[in-house]
């Protein structure tokens, strides 16, 4: 990846990884970089430099706690590089940290036939990160990865890759082979933290597997939770755009409905420390702000 920090903190946002952007937004006396330079730092890798030493030791250290957190916020913090840092230029510089966290849903789609062809170019477009993996690397597109969030993986044991995805993620099963579908879908439901599972079968096909999936004492509970027939009832058809375009709805309606659910989560949290909170009523920062205001802010870059 590029050191650059504009064109890392663009691709990282397309990847939907998480990363901090490091920003001097205000110096006085001398000091190592001028206002407005930035970093980013992601878990993995750091791009530009705000002038190195103890600033920028503190800088990431910051920035990876706030990547700890799993969330986007800001952060804002002053430092004295003689008095505090130990840096012979012994100016001051404030720096304001910009947490974006990891967006969007983690997809494992198994198959590269006429679907699954098909799927990709919708789900690259949606806020996920898509690995699309196939045991016949000739059936991948030439342009496979064309997508800053689609990963290629050629495997010659694909149900190996599922132990690969986080938690709650989310996986479609269409490869060209029954068996390997089966061999597929156990594997993960037997991890049973999906958040999605579906399966492209016929009728038959899927009472089979539900049989096969007793006599190997896989949990009934966990197969209830999987999505078969594939796709949103309500987009019909049996073109392999119908089934992409059937199979994208329906994760797209899942993932809005959590996301629902987190923000009314998110709202009852809030009320719930208002009420809480012995700021007195005309004090309090109106919902309409976010972040910092400005007057902080201000009063901030005036301290020295």
């Amino acid at each position: 990846m590029t050191t650059n920090w504009s064109s890392a903190s663009y691709k990282l946002s397309k990847q939907g990884q998480a990363y901090v952007l490091v920003t001097l937004v205000g110096v006085s006396g001398s000091t190592p970089r001028n206002s407005g330079t930035k970093m980013v730092i992601s878990s993995n890798d750091i791009f530009d430099t705000i002038g190195g030493g103890h600033l920028e030791h503190k800088a990431i250290k910051q920035a990876k706690k706030m990547l700890l957190s799993g969330k986007s916020c800001q952060h804002i913090e002053h430092f004295q590089l003689g008095s505090n840092l130990g840096q012979c230029c012994g100016g001051n510089t404030t720096v304001l940290f910009e947490c974006f966290a990891t967006t969007g849903v983690n997809i494992m789609l198994f198959g590269a036939g006429h679907v699954g062809k098909a799927l990709v170019p919708l789900l690259a477009q949606l806020p996920c990160k898509v690995t699309w993996v196939d045991s016949r690397e000739a059936e991948f597109p030439v342009n496979a990865e064309q997508y800053d969030n689609v990963l290629k993986v050629v495997s010659d044991a694909p149900e190996l890759e599922v132990a690969s995805m986080p938690e709650n993620s989310y996986f479609i099963v269409m490869t060209h082979n029954h068996q390997m579908d089966f061999e597929i879908s156990q594997a993960i439901l037997k991890r049973a933290d999906f958040h999605y599972l579906g399966l492209i079968a016929s009728d038959t096909k899927w009472r089979r597997f539900k049989q096969r999936y007793k006599h190997r004492d896989i949990d009934e509970n966990q197969v209830a939770r999987m999505n078969c027939p594939i796709g949103l009832s309500q987009v019909g058809g049996k073109l392999p755009m119908e089934v992409a375009i059937s199979v994208s709805a329906e994760i797209i309606n899942i993932y809005q409905a959590e996301q629902t659910k987190v923000a009314q989560l998110d709202e009852i949290l809030e009320q719930s420390e208002e009420h809480s909170s012995t700021t007195p009523v005309n004090k309090k920062r109106p919902k309409s702000q976010q972040g910092i205001h400005w007057q902080e802010l201000k009063q901030l870059l005036n301290t020295d």
